[in-house]
């Protein structure tokens, strides 16, 4: 292969997979042309979590100065009964978190996030990012991945050594190359549903949630019917609210109408004073939690998915933003360690990633199930949490917090 064309990358997506992606890229010299469908980037979504082990990333990448102006740095993540309000367990954060695992963990909105990786991208020479660009075909040849994208009616092409899908859970990158690559994973419907308000903090939502929880770290209240997280955002004028529950495929998009009366039902039984809240801070939105199964995620052709586009996961272990940024980081590190075509270094990447992957998941299953526990189950969760110090709370973290990109050794 030509080695100035293998060292162009094209990226599809310019979320926060394929932002991170291209600030990776060309962080190693790569030339990166980023193709994102929007014509205007606007972030899905409203509160995100940043724990350390992407927050080093982003440090490294030159993003995180940009974020901390609007991001905030919680005291703890705290677990609470919401039928009693009664707190269940604290996991310390704050200077304690950044000191255990040499980064901060921090909540943000998504739309900040979403602009500091994008003004560090725009000022970048290596990378040249195309709105409004939505990719129509692609076309693998020996040497070369070419990429056809529309934009405003007219042809737009783009090549390189390698092709990037970052473009979500219904990634076109995925779909185009189906046919070719059978057994990348197919999106489904994980039958949850996440109901998402922000509610200012000077609002009577917002002096709500003050009288319920404290304002300066992340909150989940526990719920046999639901659970909900609250966290402040936007240097604290705001809270993010999501609950969680269980619900019928309302959309194929981001986010639809669903029947107020399904979070009503779920929270039965809660204390009066979360129910006020929530009545508080509605109107919500329903967004549909779709994943894709794990399957392949790169072809040997040169050809790599990352982050939702490869393993769109459900939101219950707070990951899914890590690990894009995660398999972003690791991706471009493998292919500037291992000079040649970079395109034999995609398995390689891939064996390397999914048994982290795959534990995160479980981590996920473990935590939906142990926060919608209820009967004896909710109370002997509740005796192991009170009996457990918060040492070894944060403690049980270090795997997945604590983790920092190491350098592969081939043998």
């Amino acid at each position: 292969m030509n080695e100035a064309r293998s060292r162009q990358v094209v990226i599809a997506g310019a979320g926060i997979a394929g932002l991170t992606a291209a600030l990776a890229f060309a962080e190693h010299g790569h030339a990166v042309t980023v193709l994102e469908q929007a014509s205007q980037l606007e972030a899905v979504g409203a509160g995100i979590q940043l724990s350390p082990n992407a927050t080093h990333i982003l440090s490294r990448l030159g993003a995180l100065d940009r974020l901390r102006p609007s991001a905030i740095r919680p005291e703890a993540v705290v677990l609470m009964d919401a039928a009693t309000l009664r707190e269940l367990a604290r996991v310390p954060l704050g200077q304690t978190g950044e000191d255990r695992w040499g980064a901060p963990y921090l909540v943000a909105h998504r739309a900040d996030l979403q602009a500091a990786l994008t003004a560090h991208v725009t000022e970048h020479p290596e990378i040249q990012l195309v709105t409004g660009a939505r990719v129509t075909d692609v076309t693998v040849q020996p040497q070369n991945i070419a990429v056809t994208a529309e934009t405003d009616g007219v042809g737009l092409k783009a090549a390189g050594g390698l092709l990037i899908g970052a473009d979500g859970v219904w990634s076109s990158v995925r779909r185009l190359l189906a046919d070719r690559e059978p057994a990348f994973g197919k999106e489904r419907f994980s039958g949850e549903l996440a109901w998402r308000a922000t509610a200012a903090a000077t609002s009577a939502a917002g002096q709500a949630f003050a009288a319920i929880a404290a304002g300066d770290c992340v909150t989940a209240l526990l719920h046999p019917g639901f659970h909900m997280v609250a966290y402040p955002v936007s240097e604290g004028s705001a809270f993010n609210l999501a609950a969680f529950t269980r619900g019928e495929r309302i959309a194929e998009g981001w986010s639809g109408h669903a029947d107020p009366a399904i979070l009503a039902g779920a929270m039965r039984g809660t204390s009066p004073a979360l129910a006020r809240l929530v009545a508080l801070a509605g109107p919500w939105t329903a967004f549909p939690i779709h994943t894709v199964e794990q399957a392949r995620w790169t072809m040997p052709d040169g050809v790599a998915l990352i982050g939702d586009a490869a393993h769109a996961m459900t939101p219950f272990a707070a990951q899914g933003a890590a690990m894009a940024i995660e398999d972003a980081s690791t991706l471009a590190g493998l292919v500037a360690e291992f000079g040649g075509d970079p395109r034999q270094n995609l398995t390689t990447w891939e064996n390397l990633r999914r048994p982290r992957i795959e534990k995160v998941l479980r981590r996920g299953a473990l935590n939906r199930l142990a926060w919608h526990a209820w009967g004896p189950v909710a109370i002997a969760r509740n005796l192991v949490l009170a009996t457990r110090p918060a040492e070894k709370l944060a403690a049980d973290m270090d795997w997945l917090y604590g983790w920092e990109q190491q350098k592969v050794v081939r043998r």
